[in-house]
């Protein structure tokens, strides 16, 4: 058995943590007191790396979360969902000093409004990472970076950290609320080996209006990036080949969750060492199984309904 075999952990995955409000509806807040009726609304696990967690322990990857939560009932729940998903929560701090990030939804068909109280999810430092689970594991993933604050200084050494213990790692910028699109990313998209931007994520950062240009501009600084296009489906590229990949034809309950679910796919096929058509299909099936339910990880699929659709 190889070093990367016996290790602990399939994937170390770096990130944060909140709970989401999801509301379900067609309606537009406004504001003048004026009061509006969704017809759903769900507390749920949140957190993009956190739903990234879940379904890479969904699909079999032996997962652990590095994190922080604040001690109250927030936090609570969230590390419970995640003990839930079989994802190992060693990693994770919970500071009395900070209150759990929270995130309200509000999705409507395809699209959806989000806003977010940061809370914990800005306060991980690079002095609360356990940088020994990372050395157990074979792959890290980091996600939201623009919303790590404390953190983000120090990521292009935290990939160095990765790299140096043999691990390929991940990023998933996720969206930039100040819309800089910067803050030192291209120093960790220069340590990363695979990148999964959506659509509007890709072209911002790249600076170029139209995805294929963004593509190809982002895979001069990471060898492999994936971009997730919604209802087209998704890109990949690789070296000088590029793959594409239509969504499964799926009745859509729910987005949220989709994009970070087809990351866990994407990083499945990755670890499983298969071709890059192969692992971008992976990541499009498991992305458009998780709209069958609302929230972002009810939908997600095991191995065994994933395979079925490649």
């Amino acid at each position: 058995m190889s070093s990367q075999e016996s290790r602990l952990y399939d994937v170390v995955v770096v990130g944060e943590l909140n709970v989401d409000l999801i509301l379900n509806g067609d309606v537009t807040p406004a504001f003048g007191q004026v009061e509006q009726l969704v017809n759903q609304a769900n507390l749920v696990l949140g957190s993009s790396s956190a739903i990234f967690a879940c379904g890479a322990a969904r699909l079999g990857l032996r997962t652990a979360f590095i994190g922080k939560v604040g001690d109250d009932p927030f936090g609570r729940f969230e590390v419970n969902e995640l003990i839930k998903r079989r994802v190992d929560v060693a990693g994770v701090v919970v500071d009395p000093k900070v209150k759990t990030g929270l995130t309200v939804i509000l999705s409507r068909g395809a699209d959806r409004a989000i806003l977010t109280y940061l809370g914990s999810i800005s306060a991980l430092r690079y002095d609360e990472v356990n940088l020994s689970l990372i050395a157990q594991a074979r792959h890290l993933h980091l996600g939201s970076y623009f919303l790590l604050d404390s953190l983000k200084p120090d990521i292009p050494a935290l990939f160095e950290q990765a790299r140096a213990h043999g691990l390929t790692v991940s990023l998933d910028t996720n969206y930039d609320p100040a819309e800089r699109w910067n803050g030192g990313l291209r120093q960790a998209l220069q340590r990363a080996d695979i990148f999964l931007p959506n659509e509007k994520e890709a072209c911002a950062i790249a600076g170029l209006p139209q995805v294929c240009e963004a593509l190809e501009r982002l895979a001069q600084d990471t060898p492999a990036v994936a971009v997730k296009m919604g209802a087209q489906g998704a890109m990949a590229r690789y070296g000088t080949t590029v793959v594409q990949s239509p969504p499964l034809p799926i009745t859509v309950v729910d987005t949220v969750g989709a994009g970070d679910t087809f990351d866990a796919g994407f990083v499945y096929g990755h670890l499983a060492g298969w071709s890059l058509e192969k692992t971008l299909r992976m990541g499009v099936v498991c992305g458009s199984l998780s709209t069958r339910q609302a929230g972002g990880i009810a939908g997600q699929p095991t191995l065994e309904e994933a395979i079925q659709y490649l």
